[in-house]
């Protein structure tokens, strides 16, 4: 059990939100009397507001369920262990969760032989692959703040999605901080190749050919004494990794004369968290597993949805700790689910397995990475919410199996 940190009150020290990579940390959350939801203090981010309509500071009443039937815990830990101990090849996916809880989710996929990828690994294999093929120049958020003169947007406005990052990289409160927004000519992969070439020389700003909006962004990129490139993974199209490439071919000329770097968003729920856990206990990112053949990262097979597409693993243990989505995803196999309280269960839940779990930053400490992976934060409980973390449960189920296997060896 977490005890409440009274850090997270109104009127003590900053809460760190959980619900979007940025983790801000300079506002607070009001704990009402039970059944009413938390309330936000301090910002008025539509994001977080949104996520913390899902709590209540009441203790978690949900029971596990194992066969669509409530049950203890004890049960439910049993029953899945019984499922992972009869799996060939299994599949982790959502792992929404923090440190904790991707440590704990590592030695099961080890012990296990499962494949590993999160709800937003299709996002996140964009700037991933592309560090892999080309490495890359990447800054903080607080480097932007204090020294970042040009910040464009390349996908688009942020803000919709991530509505405090320009309040957390200080446009407004310093003098001559431009922000841009790249202007499209044709889609995002003709617009971002063209931006290099000008920005490299290999095709002249004064080219009649070449859009005005286009040929000024490069020109003012140029200018600048430090010029930031933003981007959402998330708003990629498919193959988004040589965008990334050549946004970082953009920031990669420009350092020959000034100083440049991208700064990409996303890895939220934890994900980027998960790869991180994953990368410095193993030495390789998400989309890999310990198989027979020692460890295996294939980021385009071990994709999840085209596994369960396919038909090719025979069981899902899904975490989703944040909130009541995202939820498991349609599967004919048997599923494990660690999640929200509050988490719709499929029709079929006679071959499911629900244990209710805490969610970090709420009812539960935690540690998070931020999106630009330098900084490490810690998450503090606002409330008792009477439910395990993802990481208790996860290494119970661990020793459940591995009792479970030593069984059937005697």
């Amino acid at each position: 059990m977490n005890e409440p940190d009274t850090a997270a009150q109104p009127g003590n020290a900053p809460w760190t939100c959980p619900f979007c990579p940025l983790l801000c940390d300079t506002f607070g959350v009001e704990v009402g009397p039970p059944g009413t939801p938390l309330k936000l203090v301090g910002s008025d981010c539509p994001r977080a507001r949104k996520a913390l309509a899902n709590f209540d500071a009441t203790a978690g009443a949900r029971q596990p369920q194992a066969g669509g039937q409530d049950c203890d815990l004890e049960t439910a830990l049993d029953t899945a262990a019984s499922l992972l101990a009869t799996a060939r090849q299994p599949l982790f996916g959502g792992l929404d969760t923090d440190v904790a809880g991707a440590r704990a989710l590592y030695a099961l996929a080890c012990e296990t032989g499962a494949i590993c990828d999160p709800a937003q690994g299709a996002a996140m294999m964009h700037g991933l692959r592309a560090l892999q093929d080309r490495g890359g120049f990447s800054t903080t958020l607080a480097e932007v703040k204090t020294r970042a003169d040009l910040i464009v947007c390349m996908t688009e406005e942020p803000a919709a999605h991530y509505p405090e990052i320009f309040h957390r990289i200080g446009v407004g409160e310093r003098e001559g901080v431009a922000v841009e927004t790249l202007p499209l000519h044709g889609d995002l992969f003709d617009t971002v190749a063209l931006l290099a070439a000008l920005v490299s020389g290999r095709v002249s700003t004064d080219d009649t050919r070449v859009p005005a909006g286009l040929a000024a962004l490069a020109a003012r990129l140029q200018a600048a004494r430090y010029a930031v490139l933003v981007y959402e993974s998330a708003r990629l199209p498919a193959q988004g990794a040589l965008i990334v490439e050549a946004i970082q071919r953009i920031v990669a000329t420009l350092n020959r004369s000034t100083r440049a770097a991208s700064l990409p968003l996303g890895g939220g729920d934890g994900a980027s968290t998960v790869n991180q856990v994953f990368a410095w206990l193993s030495g390789l990112p998400l989309r890999s597993r310990a198989g027979p053949l020692g460890l295996e990262h294939e980021p385009l097979c071990f994709d999840a949805e085209r596994l369960l597409a396919d038909g090719a693993v025979d069981t899902l243990l899904w975490v989703s700790s944040y909130g009541p989505e995202p939820a498991s995803p349609p599967a004919g196999v048997p599923r494990i689910v660690l999640g929200h309280p509050g988490m719709q269960l499929p029709h079929d839940a006679h071959e499911l397995v629900f244990i209710p779990v805490s969610t970090p930053g709420i009812g539960s400490a935690g540690h998070l990475f931020r999106t630009d992976g330098s900084v490490l934060l810690p998450l503090r409980p606002v409330y008792e919410d009477g439910l395990p973390s993802v990481g208790e449960v996860v290494r119970r189920l661990t020793q459940a199996l591995r009792a479970l296997k030593k069984e059937r060896v005697q």
